[in-house]
């Protein structure tokens, strides 16, 4: 409940913060490991600012199945662990853990925390994560893609309240209250007005401490939503963005500024405590965040970002030169960083020098003082408010998502698979092209899959009473949550082939999406090329015959891809589109078909797709 408005509860709660970033010289600094004695904070003339941030939550209130459920670590020796984390129990006592000593402690977050949920959550519109993270405290975040999933209207009710419009309240005498943080979009404008649709910064306070906190969302936004999901508005240029409105917050007197950011980069190792400024600062990543983060005004003192689902620390300065915290913490509440923020009460700044680079890509926290990312580890207590939540809204899921659906011999990846064409890839595919190949259905000869919209694995192990290598309703759903509606359109071979060329040319080129194929569609993939070319046209074929360029033929997609979503204009091109039931119909249908107790699914083959390094 909103025993206070969001905005009294803020100023009052909030506390300053900060994270990973400070080394030997240092000037960002990290705090002491969750559960240490903490030193003292309030230095007279400085101030230590605890900042915990984490990103891209998704609804994943359980802990995460398969690979999403885990992170990888590597050791001083280069020896490789990989660690079961996440789970919103685990999450809030790390973070309650970590705040314990800290007077100036804030948490925020860079979007995504609702949308491509789980059952548990997403069944109910994502009213569940928002009544978590009330509980948690969370004090601050900003806007992600995924919180326009359902439009500009449902997320304006996940801020302030109120039941469902179709379906109402989902337990008796209880109403939504909303979310008790601000949700930030500086860069989210209504078309007619030009206004933000949300809160374009918020300030905390805390004994003459003031921090300042802008969010936005990428600006391409609206090529990975739905057209219906951002219908109305505009995406800004971040950066142009967060330099308006620190030049504000200046003239305000507020000099201490953090931007949530729902964008991100790769750093070159998929471990959480690599550490990305080896050989030198920011030299260890790459991707759109880099380029954000050397334009970003120096008057921005830290940059929290998410969107890519990766982990990391960084060092990348700006553009005077001085040195700044990019940050990550992966995805699924697997991680949480803790940064450390000096605020000088004479300048009213945050202290930023220089810092030496570590000299190992991989140290472990207690040698790194740099590195700012902390496994959400499930060998700690749960925090009975959470488990209390869990099994609330479980009860209310349980006839749905409990439903046994299909069976599997062993796991079958997806988001968790390393390779271009995944396993639950081929499964979603064959799934899509099975449900409309009739006739009457639209005749599909082909189907595509983006790879962004395959959120989980299939995994083997079960995550309930249901029975190893059962696949229950809500496990199908947390793998394809969007329930986005097929389309069949014909497209000619020429399209097709363009289809393919626009995975690894255009906005595609620097970080290519390579799309899911149907069974019977094969080609090469030659990573030795560039852009268009890494596509061999001669090798693409369909049941071993190649693709004709002035032939039609009918074309399966979900309604996202099939409006040109993620960069694929060509699949907007088609002609004569019919549509279908929903990808998570289809999908549901397929392994209900397809699988048994005593003979279930195994992990397709693959080599529909050939790699030549």
């Amino acid at each position: 409940m909103h025993a206070t408005p969001p905005r009294k509860r803020l100023a009052r709660r909030l506390t300053t913060a900060a994270a990973a970033l400070a080394a030997t010289a240092g000037v960002l600094s990290t705090a002491a490991p969750a559960g240490a004695a903490s030193a003292r904070h309030d230095h007279g003339r400085t101030v230590d600012v605890q900042l915990l941030s984490f990103n891209d939550l998704h609804g994943n209130l359980e802990p995460p199945q398969g690979s999403s459920g885990t992170v990888t670590e590597t050791g001083a020796d280069g020896t490789k662990k990989v660690i079961p984390a996440g789970g919103v129990e685990y999450l809030a006592n790390s973070l309650r853990t970590a705040r314990k000593g800290h007077e100036y402690s804030i948490t925020a977050a860079a979007g995504d925390m609702i949308g491509a949920s789980p059952l548990m959550s997403g069944l109910f519109h994502d009213e569940p994560t928002i009544e978590a993270l009330n509980k948690l405290k969370l004090d601050v975040t900003s806007v992600g893609n995924h919180e326009f999933d359902e439009g500009r209207t449902e997320l304006t009710r996940m801020q302030r309240g109120g039941c469902h419009p179709k379906e109402g309240c989902y337990e008796k005498g209880k109403k939504f209250q909303g979310a008790d943080f601000p949700y930030l979009a500086a860069n989210v404008t209504d078309e007619k007005t030009g206004r933000p649709i949300l809160k374009p910064y918020t300030i905390w306070q805390h004994k003459g401490v003031k921090v300042g906190f802008i969010g936005v969302t990428t600006k391409d936004t609206p090529n990975v939503v739905t057209a219906e999901g951002v219908k109305g508005l505009k995406f800004a240029d971040e950066v142009e963005t967060i330099n308006k409105y620190a030049k504000e917050l200046d003239r305000q007197g507020v000099k201490s500024i953090v931007a949530l950011i729902h964008e991100g980069g790769m750093p070159a190792s998929g471990s959480y405590n690599y550490n990305c400024d080896t050989p030198g600062a920011g030299a260890g990543i790459s991707g759109a965040i880099v380029d954000i983060a050397k334009k970003v005004t120096p008057k921005v003192d830290a940059l929290v970002t998410g969107h890519t689902h990766q982990a990391y620390a960084c060092t990348i300065p700006d553009p005077s030169g001085a040195p700044r915290t990019v940050t990550s913490a992966a995805s699924f509440g697997r991680l949480y960083t803790d940064t450390t923020l000096t605020y000088d009460r004479r300048t009213k700044d945050i202290v930023r020098k220089p810092v030496k680079a570590a000299a190992s890509a991989y140290a472990s926290e207690a040698k790194n003082p740099r590195t700012g990312n902390h496994v959400v580890d499930r060998n700690q207590p749960k925090a009975a408010d959470m488990t209390a939540l869990i099994d609330r809204w479980k009860a209310l899921a349980a006839p749905v998502a409990n439903k046994p659906v299909g069976y599997i011999s062993a796991d079958i990846n997806g988001r968790g698979s390393e390779a271009y064409e995944q396993p639950l890839g081929d499964v979603i595919t064959d799934a899509q092209l099975e449900a409309l190949a009739p006739a009457d259905k639209g005749g599909a000869q082909i189907a595509f899959m983006n790879p962004g919209g395959i959120r989980s694995d299939l995994a083997y192990k079960a995550s309930g009473a249901e029975g190893d290598g059962v696949v229950t309703y809500g496990e199908a759903f947390t793998v394809q949550p969007f329930t986005n509606m097929m389309q069949v359109k014909d497209l000619t071979g020429a399209q097709v082939i363009a289809a393919l060329q626009q995975q690894v040319s255009g906005p595609n080129e620097a970080q290519p999406k390579i799309l899911q194929v149907s069974k019977g569609l094969t080609y090469t993939l030659d990573l030795t090329k560039k852009g268009a070319d890494r596509i061999v046209a001669s090798s693409v074929k369909l049941d071993g015959a190649p693709i004709e360029p002035g032939k039609v033929y009918h074309v399966a997609g979900n309604e996202f891809l099939m409006g040109g979503g993620d960069g694929f204009p060509a699949f907007k091109d088609g002609t004569n589109k019919r549509v279908g039931l929903s990808d998570l119909d289809a999908f549901v249908a397929y392994l209900t078909a397809h699988s048994s107790k005593t003979a279930p699914l195994a992990p397709p083959a693959g080599g529909r797709i050939t790699i030549v390094k």
